[in-house]
């Protein structure tokens, strides 16, 4: 199927109010290509979480070099990175604005959604959920304090900034939510805590979003990375590290392979380069309406989740393709 037939699908479902911004996105998809073509995002607002570092820190100094609103946000404010990004973008005549949002906290969530949207006339086009955490070790290990606090924050965090973004979304007519997943949210490895089972709720959350919403013109995409060489291992390490102290000694005897390191430092590959995620965000956000995929593997090695995004894709067609929810399923799908 055709990007063009994408369209049309969508603009079917959605109506006219699409149309617009389809063609504004057009333009900025003539430039999508390589260093020297890089993807226009003037006039475009932008909200990311967890902007301290990584891909979130990364991103908001790109995007606001392709021209885009940047609102970066970030917990416990002030900090020094909130600090240094600031000065970078006044160094740089970057629109930057820093606000504290923790997403595992309701009033922060509302407050600082609140805030961006007053700066930003009223409408954001882009949420970015790119906040989370991780800990290693078995599942026995996890215990409720663990769990809690990793749910709160890759899967409850992401549902809260949503509602929190969605009506303004629909009373422009469109918007386009990012939620950065991972490769271990389709395909699991032994010993990595609840980090697969949150982001695998998190894809399944994307997916059916896009179902929901896809007629009032808003777009949702799960970008799944595999290992990148990112701050979040190395918050995984500390926060493995204070599990582990406070386990049982006969409990972590029952899984010696899998805690034997739970608190080293490690994760990530260290011949990738994590500006490939704000790399391949920014092309897609400049994507026409209509046409932004529901997801996008990134890894310049291994990505195995493609396959698996295929079959799955194939299974909702064939399950939903011919019953009443028929045409939203093909609207995101086909």
């Amino acid at each position: 199927m055709t990007d063009k037939l994408n369209i049309n699908r969508r603009h079917l479902i959605a109506g006219a109010g699409i149309a617009a911004t389809a063609a504004v996105a057009a333009k900025a998809q003539t430039q999508t290509h390589g260093e020297a073509s890089q993807p226009d995002l003037s006039g475009k607002s932008i909200l990311i979480t967890g902007t301290s570092s990584g891909f979130g820190r990364l991103g908001a100094e790109y995007y606001a070099r392709l021209g885009a609103k940047v609102f970066a946000t970030m917990r416990n404010l002030p900090r020094a990175e909130a600090d240094e990004l600031t000065a970078l973008a006044g160094q740089e005549n970057l629109d930057i604005t820093v606000i504290e949002i923790d997403v595992t906290k309701d009033d922060q969530v509302e407050a600082g959604v609140a805030k961006a949207l007053a700066a930003a006339d009223g409408k954001l086009d882009v949420l970015i959920n790119n906040a989370g955490i991780a800990f290693s070790g078995p599942i026995e290990v996890q215990d409720l304090e663990a769990t809690q606090l990793i749910f709160d924050t890759n899967v409850f965090g992401p549902q809260r900034m949503i509602r929190a973004v969605l009506p303004s979304m629909r009373n422009a007519g469109g918007g386009h939510i990012i939620n950065i997943t991972s490769q271990l949210g389709r395909v699991i490895i032994p010993g990595i805590g609840q980090y697969s089972p949150t982001k695998f709720a998190l894809e399944a959350l994307s997916e059916q979003l896009a179902y929901e919403t896809v007629s009032q013109g808003i777009e949702v995409t799960a970008i799944q990375p595999g290992g990148y060489p990112t701050e979040i291992w190395e918050n995984q390490s500390l926060l493995s590290a204070a599990l582990k102290a406070r386990s049982s000694q006969e409990l972590l005897a029952a899984y010696p392979q899998m805690t034997a390191n739970m608190g080293a430092p490690g994760g990530g590959t260290s011949d990738t380069d994590p500006i490939d995620i704000p790399h391949a965000i920014a092309e897609i956000i400049a994507m026409p309406a209509g046409t932004k995929p529901l997801r996008r593997a990134l890894h310049p090695v291994a990505r195995p989740q493609e396959a698996i995004n295929s079959v799955s894709a194939k299974q909702q067609l064939a399950m939903l393709g011919n019953s009443p929810y028929g045409p939203l399923v093909k609207a995101v799908l086909d």
